[in-house]
């Protein structure tokens, strides 16, 4: 390159039709140079500004694989197809999306909870509702009313019956829909500890395969007051240890002779009553309730108090049980939750949200206990 335009030069002095002196020629060749080392300078510039956009490009989606390839290995993630394993990658990039932009929020105080990539993230909130969002809310109340304490009686800033040996390990119900049974085992689990003070896992599998009678529908859904009225109904549900949890629908085996826990009757408390409920939780003990888990927030719940506006008081479509509740440093009440999704969900399982924020989620709204 540099060699023709040298060539050039010279040619055109030599010619009749340019006159230039020889000590010039020196100086304009100086000129020509440095004017082509700059323009050989800017574009190793450009090569290079191209090369690191090209770089950190492929740097980027390497993360993301190898994100995403290290989460399917942490909770044991398997695609029946490559197919597949790229349409739940595009979900699984959504929802990492959203769980930085929401944990930013949250860095600034702006959220009072953060999210996390559990073992949910590779799922839309359509599949969500339709293998865990089963619990049957269409039912009236058909239990006795559980009776106010005098008013004036000053309540405990906390309570946490976990720590008072009342409530069981965190279970994981999988893609049955089984939120119903284990909300109704739990709560008969702590009435069983407070009368006989021995703590044992129930079995929610025999609510799952022998409660149709009384309308609940196994894996497709079901209602804790079925449930406790199933118990009242059979004699008695067993140990876990006897009748284990299988995640799906089976024929019933119940022994009566392994019966662990019977129920003698149940109550509710009345619709949308938080300080009832807080009243009840001190009383009584463990409680059922129903809760709305639509929002994709409740799905990704990581730590914190769970403050979620878009739920709904109404729309109840898992079930769950109050083991608590409390205040954090940060003044925000809470009721302190136990779900069955598995300890990788939430905070070990469970999940502090809001109190007295005008019965957010529904957490008021269908909340009862049995009487053993």
């Amino acid at each position: 390159m540099f060699t023709g335009i040298f060539r050039s030069a010279k040619s055109l002095i030599k010619s009749d039709k340019i006159r230039i002196k020889p000590e010039a020629v020196g100086h304009m060749l100086q000129q020509i140079t440095e004017r082509l080392q700059n323009i050989m300078l800017r574009m190793r510039v450009l090569l290079v500004v191209a090369a690191l956009v090209v770089v950190a490009g492929a740097a980027s989606v390497s993360l993301e694989d190898l994100e995403f390839h290290a989460w399917k290995l942490k909770f044991g993630k398997t695609y029946h197809s490559e197919e597949e394993e790229y349409q739940r990658k595009m979900i699984w990039l959504d929802n990492r999306k959203l769980v930085l932009e929401h944990n930013m929020l949250a860095d600034q105080g702006i959220k009072s909870y953060r999210l996390g990539m559990n073992h949910f993230a590779d799922m839309n909130i359509q599949e969500f509702k339709g293998c865990l969002g089963s619990f049957n809310s269409t039912k009236t109340h058909s239990a006795t009313p559980f009776l106010r304490q005098a008013e004036g009686v000053a309540l405990p800033a906390t309570v946490n019956w976990t720590r008072e040996g009342y409530v069981t390990s965190v279970k994981n119900q999988s893609s049955c829909g089984s939120c119903w049974a284990f909300s109704a085992a739990g709560a008969l689990e702590g009435q069983m500890f407070r009368k006989t003070g021995k703590l044992v896992s129930l079995s929610a599998q025999q609510l799952v395969d022998c409660s149709w009678i009384q309308g609940n529908s196994g894996c497709a859904g079901g209602g804790v007051e079925s449930a406790f009225q199933y118990v009242l109904d059979s004699g008695g549900l067993q140990e876990e240890n006897t009748y284990p949890y299988a995640s799906r629908e089976g024929v019933c085996k119940f022994n009566p002779q392994k019966v662990s826990a019977t129920c003698g009757g149940f109550k509710t408390l009345s619709v949308g009553d938080e300080i009832l409920l807080q009243k009840a939780v001190v009383a009584i003990g463990p409680i059922s309730a129903a809760i709305d888990t639509s929002p994709k927030s409740f799905l990704l719940y990581q730590s914190g108090v769970y403050d979620e506006p878009a739920c709904s008081s109404t729309r109840l479509t898992h079930a769950v049980l109050v083991v608590g509740y409390g205040t954090d440093c940060s003044g925000r009440k809470y009721w302190l939750v136990k779900n069955s999704w598995g300890v990788q969900w939430g905070e070990r399982g469970y999940i502090r949200m809001s109190r007295n924020k005008d019965n957010q989620c529904g957490i008021a709204t269908y909340a009862m206990y049995p009487e053993v």
